[in-house]
């Protein structure tokens, strides 16, 4: 016999049923088995047992389940049939603003009773998932609570997620299997329905945020003002010999004692600086930086002179074992340099540089703070830091150091919120450091912000040569490219700044060098270039230049 065929042969249920008078339910879609039937199910006679329907939403019958009066045995159900996506409602869904999911008929009489609104039987614990993306799916917009029997608890919020639901947790000191129908036979439907109303919700990975909630958020936080954030993935890089590793130093050290450097205002912080080049000549650095200041460096301020892989997992976990153990969680961590950190990458290709960018970021998330890279720039001073473009992408700072013959700076090179551009003069001052073994001299270097009259720092155009060809060309290609933006222009331009392509500008500086071989043309346009950013006369970032 089909389930349909059984259920029509079934009388209506009434009140006077034992489990429903039990549960305190109605009988409102339910039968029962007659008293005279002489079907069996796993060996017991059903007769006078309670039958509820397992429908699907189209209205179609799947199974049976059979409930006996209280004391008389436990559920069963229909033996060869199956419950697809069989469940049982009571109430109207279709006039309900919100849907309770339950695991049994008791618990549903119970939710309906205490809040007017439908609650879906799922015939066990185990279905609920189904159920709850079944009735997701045909109300997508409908408010959905999960009411689990106790212990339950975890499997609910599961589910919740996974179908933008609710779910509500019994009191922690009932017994495993505790469910809504206990409490509100405990308590009453009104203290059940102020239970239903403080379902819980996972938290959402995405906020979406109002103006005035936007503007309510914390500002920007900075470790040094303007320069570096106080989170985030930073670089500072420049050419060899252009002094870039002594002015990291000397950051290091205003960082770590919360001391102005260069007239930025600096946040205090415990650094670590992992010297990977130079390490014979950094102790005489640190030595010649506390002679010249007369002090010691500050004690927040460490060094690691063991090699480190920034590819290797282990070494990037133990690194920030190490830095937390000295207190620096949060603070300044610094490289020096990315490629005596990554030996044998390739700097050019997109996967390494990928693998690389992705394994600093994931230091920093370990630590907090901030990561600084010290980094070279590349054979085309033009183009930034060396290697693939997509470190420059990633980085949330970066510092360009420069050196024109004796004349240094450092800039700007892109910051968050901050003034992308600006330069800042330096110098590197000998000190002696005392005598070697042989009785001969040692020395080292200091960082000291040049403070020169600005009319001895300003660089003039130049007079002649492929520089003044250069300069030239690209002054009348910014004049007819006027002050529209372009598009694709990067961040670091400023506001109505003339720009041009780093191609276009090229191309045209190679037709105006009419005194060069044609196959040099291309490389002499390009060192022209770099010679013109290398005294601060040009900007030149993601593919284009402009005049600063």
């Amino acid at each position: 016999m089909t389930a349909l065929g059984l259920w029509e042969r079934f009388e209506p249920a009434t009140e006077a049923h034992g489990y429903i008078r039990a549960k305190r339910g109605r009988p409102d879609g339910l039968r029962v088995v007659p008293a005279d039937e002489a079907l069996s199910i796993a060996g017991q006679r059903v007769a006078g047992w309670l039958v509820v329907p397992a429908w699907s939403l189209s209205g179609e019958l799947r199974t049976l389940q059979f409930i006996p009066p209280p004391g008389q045995g436990k559920k069963l159900n229909l033996p060869g049939a199956s419950f697809e996506d069989g469940l049982f409602v009571v109430g109207d869904l279709a006039e309900s603003g919100r849907i309770s999911i339950v695991e049994g008929i008791g618990q549903a009489w119970a939710c309906w009773s205490a809040t007017g609104c439908a609650a879906v039987l799922c015939f066990g614990a185990g279905r609920t998932a189904t159920v709850a993306d079944i009735l997701r799916r045909a109300y997508p917009d409908r408010r959905m609570i999960l009411v689990p029997d106790r212990g339950k608890e975890a499997q609910a919020a599961s589910i919740a997620r996974a179908v933008r639901g609710e779910w509500v947790e019994l009191p922690q000191d009932k017994p495993t299997n505790y469910d809504a129908n206990d409490y509100a036979l405990e308590h009453g439907a009104e203290e059940l329905a102020e239970l239903l109303c403080q379902a819980k919700t996972l938290p959402m990975r995405y906020r979406l945020l109002g103006a005035s909630e936007l503007m309510n958020l914390p500002p920007l936080r900075w470790l040094v003002r303007g320069v570096l954030p106080a989170q985030g993935l930073a670089a500072l890089y420049g050419a060899s010999g252009s002094g870039k590793s002594f002015l990291a130093l000397d950051l290091c050290a205003a960082v770590a004692a919360g001391k102005e450097w260069f007239d930025c205002r600096v946040s205090r912080a415990t650094v670590a600086y992992v010297a990977l080049e130079g390490e014979a000549g950094f102790a005489q650095r640190v030595q010649a930086w506390q002679l010249h200041q007369g002090h010691d460096l500050p004690i927040g301020l460490h060094f690691v002179m063991q090699p480190f892989d920034l590819r290797s997992l282990e070494d990037v976990d133990e690194m920030a074992e190490a830095v937390v153990a000295s207190g620096g969680a949060g603070g300044l961590l610094v490289i020096d340099t990315l490629n005596r950190a990554a030996p044998g990458m390739d700097e050019n290709s997109s996967v390494d540089m990928g693998l690389l960018v992705a394994a600093a970021k994931a230091l920093q998330a370990k630590l907090g703070g901030v990561v600084l890279l010290i980094h070279h720039s590349g054979k085309d001073q033009a183009k930034g830091l060396r290697g693939h473009s997509s470190l420059h992408a990633a980085l949330d700072a970066a510092i360009e150091v420069t050196r024109v013959d004796d004349r240094r700076d450092w800039r700007i090179a892109k910051a968050k919120d901050g003034n992308d551009g600006e330069a800042y003069p330096f110098r590197l001052a000998v000190v002696d450091i005392g005598l070697d073994d042989d009785g001969e001299p040692v020395t080292s270097c200091v960082v000291e912000p040049d403070t020169g009259p600005a009319e001895f720092r300003r660089v003039l155009p130049p007079k002649s040569g492929n520089q003044r060809v250069a300069w030239d060309a690209l002054g009348e290609m910014l004049r007819q490219a006027g002050d529209a933006r372009p598009k694709d222009a990067p961040e670091t331009l400023p506001l109505n700044r003339p720009a041009v392509t780093l191609d276009a500008a090229i191309d045209r500086i190679r037709e105006q060098l009419a005194e060069v071989e044609p196959k040099r043309k291309t490389e002499r346009a390009k060192q022209a270039l770099t010679g013109l950013q290398g005294k601060g006369l040009i900007a030149v970032d993601r593919g284009f230049v402009w005049v600063r």
